[in-house]
């Protein structure tokens, strides 16, 4: 059997150069998406196009996320090794993947609605070394309370408003990352301060599918 890995490694070496040129994309997340074979997250008839920078159709209504959007999400939330990290929306399991580079696998829970989708992304990211990383088939708007608090949560797909509790399960100093809205969606971080209250800041139009449920 092929190690994925070996497979398209200058090509993915190009493309995590190319997306964090001009971005100022921390070094650690630029290796993260170097080390990640994309192509090993989308179906065959599409791996050619794996490491070209646009979301990618996997099947269920869903995409795998363009390789900087992950890039600049998770240069956005700062994430350090250790830190406990809740995903709203697996997918197919290439954004867990690329998070669990930088923060660690057993650090990673991780929430996907559709049943088919998350035992898929299970399977792949066992497959490639991945398997600590903890998912879940619920409703992302529940957030995973047994695991809260968490140091950083961050959603994969566009929400109305980021729902309450995933805002009560995280913990001081957390970073929380959303695109919020419906027609016209803004990528939004908000942050704990020591006081408890949230910082807000925006970070531009972004276009994702909407939550389900």
């Amino acid at each position: 059997m092929s190690d994925p890995r070996a497979e398209y490694r200058d090509a993915r070496e190009r493309m995590a150069a190319t997306v964090a040129r001009g971005r100022g994309i921390d070094s650690r997340v630029r290796e993260a998406l170097a080390a990640v074979p994309r192509h090993a997250f989308v179906p065959s008839e599409r791996r050619e196009r794996a490491y070209e920078d646009l979301p990618l159709p996997i099947g269920d209504g869903q995409t795998i996320s363009a390789p900087h959007m992950v890039a600049v999400m998770a240069d956005l939330l700062a994430l350090e090794r250790g830190d406990a990290v809740l995903e709203v929306g697996t997918g197919c399991g290439y954004h867990a993947a690329v998070t669990a580079e930088l923060v660690g696998a057993p650090a990673l829970s991780s929430v996907e609605y559709s049943a088919d989708l998350a035992e898929r992304a299970r399977a792949t990211l066992e497959r490639l070394g991945y398997g600590a990383v903890s998912v879940r088939v619920g409703d992302g708007r529940e957030g995973w309370p047994d695991r809260a608090p968490f140091d950083a949560i961050y959603l994969t797909c566009a929400v109305p408003d980021v729902p309450d509790a995933l805002l009560e399960q995280l913990g001081p100093g957390g970073r929380l990352l959303a695109p919020v809205g419906t027609v016209s969606q803004r990528l939004v971080s908000l942050t704990r301060r020591e006081d408890g209250t949230l910082e807000h800041e925006s970070h531009g139009g972004v276009r994702f599918v909407t939550m389900r449920g």
